[in-house]
């Protein structure tokens, strides 16, 4: 559901929270594309530069095949190509981000995956901030019990940012946690359920149980399953983000990827891998350390802050 608009503030953050992944290829980039004619190593160079980025070697070999069937005989052309295919690969599921729905339902439930040290509970605490942003009240359920830091983090935010929040004891059972925060959002007609969850990985079928438990939970309150359930993914784990969104994929019905850290990665190409593999859009990316700094995800304005600015004559 797109509530939040964009503006070139966040166009701006995008581009500069890209800069790592970009230095990383401006330079390979310029050298490939800045000659008088096609060398004879350039599509392996190409290939070798989109890997670099952490775009995978499946995705950088579709994307290489797909450019040589257009048949272009010039590097402006290539360029432009190369420009709309990684756009294009990131559209998939893309909806007009000038739109602004109501929800269709109240409470609106969102539950929050991914494993711990992604920047989950940091996540949650911009998304309610932006949320309030759109007059929109917001209740959070500190899901990850199994983390006293975790809890205390939420807390943290709840205080700092003034939205409500349902906490237990450290160790108490999660489901518990989410039950009560639902009843207190549909007693006190909050708008937005935020339910924080615990990342741990080291069983896939325990993470699936504990999913499927809250997922349970929250169809038996408000008779219908989690309304987005969105799976945060560290930007500078690489390819080992690939990893961890198919874990969850497999354990909950992921609606949606946020991608953080984007400014302290030079990796962010992972993002090509994940929206072919599992058709998940990106939702939102974060970009630094404030509130503020969790920002509506843009194709065109993404892949151009990873290309950069190529000025190549015909």
């Amino acid at each position: 559901m797109k509530i939040f608009r964009r503006n070139k503030n966040d166009d701006r953050a995008t581009n500069q929270a890209l800069s790592l992944t970009r230095n990383s290829l401006l330079s390979r980039l310029n050298d490939l594309f800045m000659r008088d004619s096609i060398p004879s190593d350039f599509w392996d160079s190409l290939e070798e530069i989109l890997i670099s980025a952490d775009i995978g070697a499946k995705t950088a070999f579709e994307i290489i095949e797909n450019i040589q069937l257009k048949k272009l005989d010039t590097l402006q052309l290539i360029y432009s190509a190369l420009r709309e295919e990684l756009i294009s690969r990131l559209l998939i599921l893309n909806t007009n981000e000038s739109e602004i729905d109501v929800f269709p339902y109240k409470p609106w439930v969102i539950l929050i995956v991914g494993v711990n040290g992604s920047g989950k509970t940091t996540t949650l605490g911009r998304l309610a901030h932006k949320y309030q942003l759109q007059d929109k009240t917001v209740i959070a359920a500190a899901g990850d019990t199994f983390r006293a830091a975790a809890i205390d983090q939420l807390q943290s935010w709840a205080k700092e940012l003034n939205f409500d929040v349902v906490a237990h004891q450290h160790g108490s059972d999660p489901a518990a946690v989410v039950f009560d925060a639902l009843d207190s959002a549909i007693a006190r007609e909050h708008d937005v359920v935020l339910i924080d969850t615990a990342g741990r990985l080291q069983s896939s079928n325990n993470l699936m149980a504990e999913l499927t438990k809250l997922r349970n939970v929250v169809k038996r309150k408000i008779e219908r399953d989690p309304d987005e359930v969105f799976l945060v993914l560290d930007a500078s784990t690489g390819q080992n983000g690939f990893s961890q969104a198919r874990a969850f994929a497999d354990a909950v019905d992921v609606s949606g990827v946020i991608l953080t850290k984007l400014d302290g990665s030079s990796r962010g190409g992972i993002v090509f891998s994940i929206v072919k593999e599992f058709g998940l859009p990106v939702k939102f990316v974060g970009v630094g350390q404030d509130a503020t700094d969790l920002i509506p995800f843009d194709a065109e304005v993404f892949v151009d802050a990873l290309l950069g600015d190529l000025s190549i004559d015909d």
